[in-house]
């Protein structure tokens, strides 16, 4: 009988599983996303997504010190305002919320990577994601001046980088161009270049207070169905400065995520979204699947491609990598 590949020789034990193993995670890939809210002394935890919350600007000594401890090294903050209107005019102030929140972040982690999620669907009183006009319609280049004023007050607050994820076309010319003018030319740009319009948003959308008052997103975000134009949608954010590109959501987009880092020489990230976290923690919890379904879950993002995750598991993961129990 001719030799045949015996592929379990290098499944024998856990020694040699761990020798070979192609990917592994890192506590240095996670992003965690914060949700940052106004008033004083308040930790609130979201209902939809089970140990995640709302913080205010003065309890962000806890979540940075978890951040610390555990060695997850960055950070994206979304602002929920006391005050919205038409052309959320809260995201660009400079004592608004999120301004707030990096400033103290900046003092109690120097060396925390702080990324502000630039958009204006949690500052409008509609809900979308830029200017309408009498018909409801979000105006494209109307938007981009807005943008562009909330990545230079987040780049003035002390951001290392901004990441516009209201998927007007234009957009990352329009903050480089900006923040170049304004002297930031070292504050880097994460495109969320392949966002999707997705169902799997909705636990943010009730985090973020941000779901829209009437309508969908679907005439700006991405269709699922589509895949080659997620690629020129990379392209295009390439072509306009963009310092990283995005994948949204991670899981069922899997697919976009490994074609777009095979074909473009950049780093990619990939946010594990709020529907993907409560889907899995539902499942754990009901005893659907174990425990490790989680970090198989990362693993296959990391896999496909992302450099960078952004994940609500960010803190729990990174803790159990600590521990070795990963």
């Amino acid at each position: 009988m001719e030799p045949f590949y015996r592929g379990r020789r290098l499944r024998k034990n856990a020694a040699i599983r761990s020798m070979i193993r192609e990917t592994r995670l890192s506590s240095e890939d996670f992003v965690l996303p914060i949700f940052v809210v106004e008033g004083e002394n308040i930790k609130e935890e979201i209902p939809s997504l089970p140990g995640i919350y709302h913080y205010s600007v003065d309890r962000l000594d806890e979540i940075a010190s978890q951040m610390e401890q555990t060695g997850v090294p960055a950070c994206i903050l979304f602002g929920i305002p006391d005050h919205k209107d038409s052309c959320g005019t809260a995201a660009s102030d400079p004592e608004g919320v999120v301004q707030q929140a990096m400033r103290r972040l900046r003092q109690l982690s120097p060396d925390l990577y702080i990324i502000g999620d630039v958009c204006m669907c949690e500052y409008t009183d509609h809900g979308h994601c830029g200017i309408l006009n009498a018909r409801g319609e979000v105006l494209n280049d109307a938007t981009l001046p807005h943008l562009a004023a909330i990545a230079l007050s987040y780049a003035e607050a002390g951001a290392d980088m901004v990441a516009p994820s209201d998927m007007m076309d234009g957009h990352i010319a329009a903050l480089r161009r900006t923040l170049d003018d304004a002297g930031f030319e070292n504050v880097a740009i994460m495109g969320y270049s392949a966002k999707y319009a997705s169902a799997y948003y909705g636990p943010f959308r009730e985090a973020a207070h941000s779901a829209p008052a009437f309508g969908d997103r679907k005439s700006y975000q991405m269709d699922p169905a589509n895949g080659r134009e997620a690629l020129r949608e990379m392209q295009a954010d390439l072509d306009e400065g963009a310092d990283i590109l995005m994948v949204k959501p991670a899981l069922a987009y899997l697919d976009v995520l490994k074609e777009g880092s095979t074909q473009f020489n950049l780093p990619f990230a990939a946010y594990n979204v709020s529907g993907e976290y409560a889907m899995l923690k539902l499942a754990v919890e009901k005893g659907l699947m174990n425990e490790s379904v989680i970090p198989e879950t990362l693993t296959a993002i990391k896999r496909a491609g992302a450099k960078l995750i952004i994940t609500y598991f960010a803190l729990e993961a990174a803790e159990k990598l600590k521990k070795g129990e990963w």
